[in-house]
């Protein structure tokens, strides 16, 4: 279930960018650039009217940067809707023809790189072991049964990318949908701020840094075999929407992926009696978490015929949380069963960690306000903290 920093856009001029990437429309200067955005008294609105995305920008001076910073606090603090158009904590430093390639992968909105980051860690802290044929005694090293910070990193750098990619692909396969959605119709290529040419190059750029990452891990064949595995689920992703009520469990195939990496990357084999149930136990907390997200655009959804779990699961709030439940149960039941697999790992730490973490989710499900945007995206954001406490538990339950 996304790094851009590592890219390597220059921003130098406007001849230089465009033979990486076509810089974002604009005309000669912003007295004539015609807005993508509808007539509207929103702040975002009238600062884009005033400012031309042309590659060309000067040097920020301290005051232009508390100005955009001033411009961004007002703007977030009269949003109507949870995930409004807004300048991001990059704007002041960056030129200006980034924002949108940056806003196409979602560099503004981290969680998602989190939630495809945390299957990765997962399955790194369950493979952090001696090797199978070393025993390992008392006077063994607490070290070995760490994750190794190596992989962390490269998986990090690789859900920051891959993620972006992903993104980048939905927006161009539901491009003319989002325009017709509150939540969407302000993103990059929805509104005009760039064009599939455009997202075709940049996701090219993507796609790109996504390999080398992948060919610098460990037992290299093996996983570049998984990881390969994953494309035609990143691809297809964005149109079950188009043609099953349950995209969602697609989109948790998706996302925790990386639960089969990690294991992959460390030994050049595979587990499935541990990672088989890791790896499912992510799908079931994504059918989880993003049906409480997705209940923000049920009725844009509903409007134009797209599918999701948040209507398939029905309109009766008490039935809704009970199926929403019985996946977090699963969850639940999954963690467990991976950790029960694993001869190295004490249950104690391990099991008491994955209860507080489905305490969360039960918290979660128990607290959504289903028609009420704000409070369900702040549910759908704490699942960062959510996988950071599976993490931990897994790594309690390997060192004490």
């Amino acid at each position: 279930m996304s790094t851009l920093s590592s890219l390597g856009i220059s921003s130098s001029s406007s001849s230089s960018s465009s033979s990486l990437l076509p810089s974002p429309s604009s005309s000669s200067g912003p007295q004539h650039k015609k807005s993508h955005f509808p007539s509207s008294p929103h702040p975002y609105h009238c600062w884009t009217q005033k400012h031309s995305f042309h590659s060309t920008l000067p040097s920020a001076s301290t005051n232009d940067k508390e100005q955009k910073l001033e411009k961004n606090d007002t703007i977030r603090s009269t949003a109507t809707t949870s995930d409004p158009p807004i300048l991001t904590w990059y704007d002041p430093y960056v030129a200006e023809w980034m924002g949108p390639y940056l806003r196409l992968a979602r560099v503004d909105k981290p969680i998602g790189t989190w939630l495809l980051l945390w299957p990765c860690l997962w399955s790194t802290a369950m493979a952090a072991s001696a090797p199978a044929t070393t025993t390992i005694t008392a006077s063994s090293s607490t070290s070995l049964l760490l994750p190794d910070p190596y992989l962390m990193g490269l998986f990090t750098v690789g859900s920051f990318v891959m993620r972006g990619s992903g993104c980048t692909i939905n927006d161009m396969w539901d491009q003319d949908f989002d325009k017709r959605v509150a939540r969407t119709k302000s993103r990059p290529l929805a509104s005009g701020e760039l064009n599939s040419t455009q997202a075709i190059g940049f996701l090219g750029l993507q796609l790109a840094t996504g390999l080398g990452v992948l060919l610098s891990l460990p037992n290299m064949e093996y996983c570049f075999m998984w990881g390969v595995s994953s494309l035609p689920l990143v691809v297809m992703y964005p149109l079950m929407k188009r043609f099953t009520n349950f995209p969602q469990v697609f989109l948790g195939l998706t996302f925790n992926w990386g639960a089969w990496m990690g294991w992959a990357a460390t030994y050049g084999s595979m587990n499935y009696a541990v990672i088989a149930p890791l790896y499912l136990s992510g799908v079931c907390w994504t059918v989880v978490y993003d049906t409480i997200y997705a209940n923000q655009d049920k009725h844009d959804d509903k409007a134009i015929g797209l599918k999701s779990t948040a209507l398939t699961f029905g309109e009766d709030e008490t039935k809704h949380k009970q199926i929403l439940h019985g996946f977090a149960a699963l969850t639940f039941v999954q963690w467990l069963a991976a950790g029960y697999m694993m001869e190295d790992i004490s249950m104690v730490p391990y099991s008491a960690g994955m209860s507080l973490a489905y305490s969360h989710l039960l918290w979660q499900i128990q607290t959504a306000e289903l028609d009420n945007p704000q409070n369900l995206a702040d549910r759908f954001r704490s699942n960062t903290g959510l996988g950071g406490i599976v993490f931990a538990a897994i790594v309690a339950g390997k060192v004490l």
